[in-house]
């Protein structure tokens, strides 16, 4: 496929054109020119967009799906369709399916469903069997089949003996090691913040300690085993003060944070539409701007969807019987857009890459074309029309949200919204 972009604004740090309006020149996936007022050839697709920015293509380094085992909250097919449209190139998929993604065939599996897409797909393995905090699962397989990091989705690793032997033994390959930051003794039977809203509402608390809690004890057997560990969708303002001091003594650890807990607080639980029920619950603005403030200071590594489709059975109840998760991918460049600028924004979004899969797709003559379109202007009420999974717990609903995906060009592929 032969692609002449046309003015296109370049965000890419690691580019020498960083910050120019240039024209790419794009022939069977690779930039073949970068200059001013490139001029179109036979059976090339031109690309002309009204403020036109380009940068690397996203990576979104949480999102669940359903195949196999929940297709009626979505497939793999639709799931990276909704993945391309909403600017991302490549995903990490959690191991939250029926069975859990615990051994190579599966993982394997994953990746031949994944094959021929624009958006890429890198499973996520569990970290444990069955994600039961029990026994490690099979690491160095699964690795081998193309799993990129180690985990068990929105569980916390109970034993802090498993997580010391997992980085141990997943240094001989330079495996990741994700460890969800949520001490389960601490967080009981709670569902929302803890806080005044969840006091006035009735409803119980999971107390930000039980976040704070797990990371300390986390960064202690890092600090002891060595490895490379990142702490997925933080939430509070001592997780950030944690990592800071745990990055500022030399500690191979990253963190990201889901959108949502950036762009909400708590105060949105107040009438009990289960839209909001995500995990780590949404928390109070002292938190959330605690997150902000890591996010622009660069100790938060990476902002996630955390895109978790759940069907109207899953979350059309009340609030106790719910299960955590909302869709957001579609938002999520947008949300983001609209809490820090579009250079931090694009670190953001493909941070990732470079983390998980240690690969990035610099804007140069003869590099991939590995490339997201959008543009930062403009504004937007998320509605219902905006929805692309199967599943429709989107938690931007009627939330005024700024820019616009055009779309991405991967894998010899082009995908326009």
């Amino acid at each position: 496929m032969n692609i002449l972009i046309k003015a296109a604004t370049i965000i890419d740090s690691e580019s020498s054109h960083h910050g120019t309006t240039k024209d790419i020149r794009i022939q069977e996936g690779h930039i073949v020119a970068i200059d001013n007022k490139l001029s179109k050839e036979d059976e090339e697709i031109e690309i002309t967009y009204k403020d036109l920015y380009i940068s690397q293509g996203w990576f979104d380094t949480s999102v669940s799906m359903g195949q196999p085992g929940y297709e009626e909250r979505e497939t793999i097919e639709n799931g990276l369709n909704v993945a391309a449209r909403s600017g991302f190139t490549g995903i990490a998929l959690n191991p939250n399916t029926n069975p859990v993604v615990d051994t190579s065939t599966t993982v394997t599996f994953l990746k031949k469903m994944g094959e021929g897409a624009a958006t890429e797909l890198y499973p996520i393995g569990a970290l444990t069997q069955n994600s039961e905090s029990k026994d490690l699962a099979e690491l160095y397989d699964m690795q081998q089949n193309g799993a990129i990091a180690f985990g068990d989705y929105q569980k916390a690793i109970e034993n802090p003996n498993l997580l010391k032997i997992a980085l141990q033994y997943t240094q001989g390959f330079n495996g990741l090691v994700l460890s969800f930051p949520q001490e389960n003794n601490i967080a009981g039977k709670g569902m929302v913040h803890e806080g005044e809203t969840s006091t006035r509402i009735g409803l119980k608390g999971i107390p930000a300690i039980a976040e704070s809690l797990q990371i300390a004890r986390d960064l202690h057997i890092l600090e002891y085993a060595g490895g490379s560990l990142h702490i997925p969708t933080i939430s509070t303002a001592q997780g950030v003060a944690l990592i800071k001091t745990a990055k500022e003594k030399g500690l191979d650890v990253t963190c990201s944070v889901a959108i949502h807990n950036l762009f909400f607080t708590d105060n949105e639980i107040s009438n009990f539409e289960t839209r909001f029920k995500v995990l780590p619950p949404l928390r109070d603005s002292t938190h959330r701007d605690a997150l902000i403030q890591g996010v622009k200071e660069g100790v938060i590594d990476m902002v996630t969807s955390d895109h978790n489709p759940l069907d109207i059975e899953r979350k059309l109840v009340e609030f106790d019987n719910a299960m955590y998760g909302a869709i957001s991918q579609e938002a999520t460049f947008k949300a983001l857009l609209t809490i820090v600028d579009e250079k931090k924004a694009i670190k953001l979004l493909t941070a990732g890459r470079k983390r998980f899969l240690n690969t990035s797709y610099n804007i140069e003559k003869d590099s991939v074309a590995n490339l997201t379109l959008f543009t930062t202007t403009g504004k937007h009420t998320f509605t219902e029309k905006d929805i692309l999974s199967k599943s429709k717990n989107a938690i931007f609903i009627n939330q005024k949200l700024k820019g616009e995906v055009y779309g991405i060009i991967s894998n010899n592929q082009l995908v326009q919204n």
